[in-house]
């Protein structure tokens, strides 16, 4: 099978349809290829959330990457992140400071935004080649307040917080600063390192909360393959702008370097969100000092569009994350 994500079929045939489905009264979220959360009945005080997100590389901040998808995937469902609990596996070469420097960033991500680390398991294992890192974040949410993807209605408007590309942008740099630092200047570099701070989204998600129908996270595939999955999730079509989608100048050049597609390409920290009032949405999004912009509308039927100028294509299904195509070339 390909890198990445399985893809909609391989899904349907083969995980999908050996699933038993005795249970799933008892859980709130359907199990399907675009839904990052679990969800299960639990008391009148709140239903228990996980997420989980798993990233591989060979810098100690990949612990805040993965911490990162797995949190803001709880808060888009409408969830408190209460805590997280990690795994991790390393190559025989790993030295014990590279282990010690990525649960310091991690401890200090997680201080910030006051989520405590429930519990760390760590093993070195002949089996792999690159660092693997596993975040599983516990949550809780109101029932009343749980965001389901299936909600999304046809006449909606699709919302944008955050930047395409973002979380790739940063993984590479991370991977490859020296390289980087023979075709950049260090300002340009240093620029696009303070972009992590937008990896969590937490005050501008709860900001808006109350305010939306569904939200997603930008993941594997980037934001064409989210956008496939939210509407396939929800049984909608859509029409976007693609010149409406936010996009970092650090990140322009750096995929234009390595001849990567930013569209295609993971985001943690950016979020897609439906509402009846996209306008509304963006500009309180944008009085919070969030990048936010109203890509286009949810539609009837199945056809899902993107529009460039005069430009007028279909989405594809998901292709294979670019980050991930990246790391498969210089893993040759």
């Amino acid at each position: 099978m390909k890198p990445g994500k399985l893809s909609q079929t391989v899904w349907n045939r083969s995980v999908q349809r050996q699933l038993n489905s005795d249970w799933e009264a008892d859980f709130l979220l359907k199990p399907s290829k675009a839904e990052m959360c679990t969800a299960m009945r639990g008391s009148p005080e709140g239903i228990p959330l996980t997420a989980s997100a798993s990233v591989f590389g060979q810098t100690p901040s990949l612990g805040i990457y993965a911490a990162a998808k797995a949190v803001n995937d709880i808060a888009a469902r409408g969830g408190v992140p209460m805590g997280i609990s990690v795994s991790i596996t390393l190559p025989e070469t790993a030295e014990e400071a590279w282990l010690q420097e990525m649960i310091r960033q991690m401890d200090r991500l997680c201080r910030k935004f006051y989520i405590p680390i429930a519990g760390i398991q760590a093993e070195v294992s002949p089996a792999v080649r690159q660092a693997l890192i596993q975040v599983t974040a516990l949550g809780q949410a109101e029932e009343a307040k749980l965001l389901r993807l299936s909600d999304a209605t046809p006449r909606q408007d699709i919302v944008l917080c955050g930047y395409v590309g973002l979380e790739g942008t940063l993984r590479i740099l991370d991977e490859c600063r020296e390289e980087l630092g023979r075709r950049f200047s260090s300002a340009f570099l240093c620029q696009m390192q303070a972009l992590d701070s937008e990896l969590i989204r937490l005050d501008a998600i709860r900001t808006v909360s109350g305010c939306v129908t569904a939200m997603q996270q930008i993941g594997s595939g980037g934001i064409l393959g989210t956008l496939w999955e939210l509407a396939e999730a929800a049984g909608v079509g859509l029409s976007v702008d693609l010149k409406k989608m936010s996009i970092r100048q650090e990140t322009v050049e750096l995929c234009e370097y390595f001849h990567l597609n930013p569209y295609q390409m993971t985001s943690a920290g950016s979020i897609l969100m439906i509402t009846e009032h996209g306008e509304q949405l963006a500009r309180t999004l944008s009085g919070g000092g969030a990048r936010a912009s109203v890509l286009g509308v949810t539609t009837a039927g199945n056809a899902r569009v993107v529009t460039s100028g005069e430009e007028r294509r279909f989405l594809d299904r998901p292709a294979p994350d670019e980050l991930m195509r990246w790391w498969a070339e210089r893993l040759l």
